[in-house]
């Protein structure tokens, strides 16, 4: 199977984009055929892809179809816009299958305009707890297309460098990693590890510390203005762009440097956090435009799952 689509299979692809735009699970037959097609894809790609700007980096979405629609409204549909999603595009909001494959739809169709890397929520482990295992087995009948989107995950990468100065990341640094050439050596394609560079990559969080802490979510670490303004020194970045922690505000910068952003797409977290959401362009130049979005009317009537098991939150 060639990675690429032929100018053929363009249709098929395009008739499953606007299904999924009208907000319609696809088919099990279509998932399936989806999901091969996206691995084949993602399987070339390195564990840390170079983006060129222009380029909208999203946080987390979490399932939240509606407000992802109002987001493309706002920002534009790709391929007018390119779009780097920073992953935990499942579980907690109620669509997190026609959200996921919608993101992967677009990865597949327009593979030089979309850049979709691992959250720590594209895991066996963590869906099969906080709400896509059962939305998919409601939605299907069966555990098919979870087992289907679960093998992707496997194959996202780990990072991108938009015109190797912006560090992407779902969620930070690790004490294993100097270098961006050290997230190029790790062996991505396996269920996410529950210590050591991979995990922490997916987990950590930044705080206003000078260095290291142990982090209270029990996986990854928190890490401080020293850390990232040595690893930003050494790897010729001028800011880590990053999601995985809530901003009320919808985006955060860290340190007096300013030195990490924090990007949340996914408003009224959970039906209940109040949260504005935010998404983080780079034009042709790299110079930086904010765009703030709030819950759309079909999530405002929303109400938060209860039956999600507590502990692990944020």
């Amino acid at each position: 199977m060639n990675a690429r689509l032929g100018l053929e299979e363009y249709p098929t692809y395009d008739s499953m984009i606007e299904t999924l735009l009208k907000h319609q699970f696809l088919p099990e037959a279509d998932v399936l055929r989806l999901c091969d097609r996206a691995r084949a894809l993602i399987s070339e790609e390195s564990n840390v892809t170079n983006v060129r700007s222009p380029v909208t980096v999203v946080g987390d979405i979490h399932g939240q179809f509606h407000d992802m629609m109002e987001m493309f409204k706002m920002g534009g549909y790709a391929p007018d816009t390119n779009y780097l999603f920073l992953g935990d595009y499942v579980d907690r909001g109620y669509y997190s299958v026609e959200t996921v494959t919608l993101v992967v739809a677009l990865k597949v169709r327009f593979p030089d305009r979309v850049t979709i890397i691992r959250g720590n929520h594209e895991s066996r482990q963590i869906t099969q707890v906080y709400g896509f295992f059962d939305e998919c087995t409601r939605k299907y009948g069966n555990a098919n297309a979870w087992r289907w989107c679960t093998d992707v995950f496997d194959y996202l990468t780990l990072a991108a460098v938009i015109e190797g100065r912006v560090l992407c990341v779902h969620g930070g640094l690790s004490p294993d990693v100097r270098s961006i050439d050290q997230i190029r050596t790790v062996d991505r394609v396996c269920e996410i590890p529950h210590e050591g560079a991979f995990c922490d990559l997916m987990w950590s969080d930044p705080e206003d510390i000078e260095r290291w802490a142990i982090s209270p979510r029990g996986a990854g670490w928190l890490f401080g203005r020293k850390v990232v303004e040595e690893f930003n020194h050494g790897n010729g970045l001028e800011l880590i762009a990053r999601a995985h922690q809530l901003v009320q505000e919808g985006l955060k910068y860290q340190f007096p440097e300013r030195s990490l952003v924090t990007v949340w797409s996914a408003p009224n977290y959970c039906y209940r956090c109040g949260n504005v959401a935010s998404m983080l362009s780079f034009d042709s130049e790299m110079d930086r435009s904010v765009k703030y979005f709030t819950e759309t009317s079909e999530n405002a009537n929303m109400s938060a799952p209860r039956n999600i098991a507590a502990g692990y939150f944020l």
